[in-house]
């Protein structure tokens, strides 16, 4: 049976088809533009292909309740031109079930199949990118709640060295809106791969480990797994990881933390975590199917 993945970012889609075992068959990048110029692209690389099911990992806010009309539609999100899309609608005339999670949950989803967080059932996934989100798998299975966490947006105090305010249009100085690489681009005004000076990546960590030190003490993760464009800077995770400890100043003393270096790791697969979790809930859909005949 073949399944098809999109992993929906605000600067690309990937989509791929996979096969039962979760093996990647096909997979391509494609532009995050308008939804239809976007949609249409997507559909024209599934083409004739004939689906079990699709899994779609979406940016959000997006609705996640299945009971709810709105199940697969994007909230108040800073990517404005989206606001209110359907994933649902988009897709339906692919005539196979869908199921939807957040970019980040699925990325977390893709890590605990396959990747740096394999027989681990209590931990965060926080990317930091176009965007900054945050996966958080409670035994084993990604926390929704009321929708799902978006603690990419959790207030941070702004940095006393530069006075950046940030750039989130909802918020201003949250975790998104002052670290991620959008907000580094315009603080620096180049992109944070180009950028040398060791007081920024110092700012940028000190950041991450305000927000990192914040979750600690709400979800109480047995690992943290950084991943994103951001993060492949390779300049933060020293830094990070001192300033982790810093703030928490031994008010948590868990086993977990005695090895900071095996606590807070990079993402694993490759870059293909996102793409590999939603294939997982492309192949769940096809598993609930099963267990209700």
């Amino acid at each position: 049976m073949l399944f098809g993945a999109i992993e929906a970012g605000g600067t690309k889609m990937v989509v791929a088809t996979g096969d039962e075992y979760g093996n990647i068959i096909k997979k391509t990048e494609i532009k995050t533009t308008t939804p239809d110029e976007t949609v249409g692209n997507i559909k024209e690389f599934f083409g004739e292909s004939r689906l079990g099911a699709l899994g779609i990992g979406a940016f959000g806010p997006v609705c996640l309740d299945e009971k709810s009309t709105d199940y697969g539609r994007i909230g108040k999100s800073p990517k404005l031109e989206w606001v209110g899309f359907s994933w649902i609608e988009a897709f339906r005339d692919l005539c196979c079930p869908i199921s939807i999670d957040t970019d980040v949950n699925v990325a977390a989803i893709g890590e605990y199949v396959g990747g740096n967080a394999a027989g681990t059932d209590d931990f965060i996934y926080i990317t930091i990118g176009t965007g900054i989100g945050v996966g958080v798998m409670i035994g084993g299975k990604p926390l929704h709640g009321m929708l799902h966490p978006e603690a990419g947006h959790i207030l941070l105090p702004i940095s006393t060295d530069d006075g950046f305010s940030g750039i989130c249009p909802y918020h201003k100085n949250c975790f998104e809106g002052l670290a991620s690489g959008p907000a580094m681009k315009k603080r620096y005004g180049t992109e944070p791969y180009l950028i040398t000076d060791e007081r920024a990546w110092e700012t940028e960590a000190d950041y991450i480990a305000k927000a990192i030190m914040q979750y600690i003490c709400c979800y109480s993760p047995k690992r943290i797994i950084l991943g994103g464009g951001v993060m492949n800077s390779g300049r933060l995770f020293d830094p990070v990881r001192k300033k982790v400890l810093m703030y928490l100043n031994d008010y948590i003393t868990a086993r977990e933390l005695s090895d900071i270096e095996s606590y807070i790791v990079p993402a694993g697969l490759s870059g293909n975590q996102g793409i590999t979790g939603a294939l997982h809930l492309a192949q769940n859909e096809i598993r609930k199917d099963k267990e209700n005949e």
